[in-house]
């Protein structure tokens, strides 16, 4: 047996755990942050938060959709906004359902479409460090993921 397989052996099921565990607490802690008023959402309102007050910044999500996947802008900024919050220490994870994203945190225009929630951020509510355990369970989940060598994890929103 390779290392690779007794690794695959051990990590899947772990790993679907691990993936589950933090879809909830990304769901919670959006919930969490939208009620406290601390949630930054849009690409260019994102990037200007970031300029101007990258310490108060807490946590990023980055949203696509497959058909997104395709946008060379979008995917610009993306790579920008990573190496921003890499350079920051600012946690950092991709979801790839950007219709759930909309019914969590219910941002939709004057339409009825959703907003611009290509780029979540997640800041400080005052100067004292914020204290959620969903934050503290994702925090723990991208400290795990970067030991992986995986910088930017993916996560999906439970249904």
């Amino acid at each position: 047996m390779t290392l690779e397989e007794v690794r695959g052996q051990d990590t899947v099921p772990e790993s679907t755990d691990r993936m589950q565990g933090a879809g909830k607490a990304l769901h919670e802690l959006l919930l969490s942050a939208q009620r406290q008023g601390c949630l930054t959402a849009g690409v260019y309102e994102s990037a200007k938060v970031l300029n101007v007050d990258p310490d108060n910044v807490t946590f990023c999500v980055l949203a696509a959709d497959e058909e997104d996947e395709g946008d060379i802008a979008l995917q610009i900024h993306f790579t920008l906004i990573q190496a921003f919050c890499c350079e920051n220490d600012i946690d950092i994870v991709r979801v790839g359902d950007v219709q759930r994203l909309a019914a969590i945190v219910g941002a939709d225009d004057e339409a009825g479409a959703p907003g611009d929630l290509h780029c979540i951020l997640i800041s400080n509510p005052n100067e004292d460090t914020w204290k959620d355990p969903a934050l503290e369970k994702l925090s723990v989940f991208c400290e795990e993921s970067r030991s992986f060598n995986d910088w930017v994890p993916s996560i999906t929103l439970p249904e």
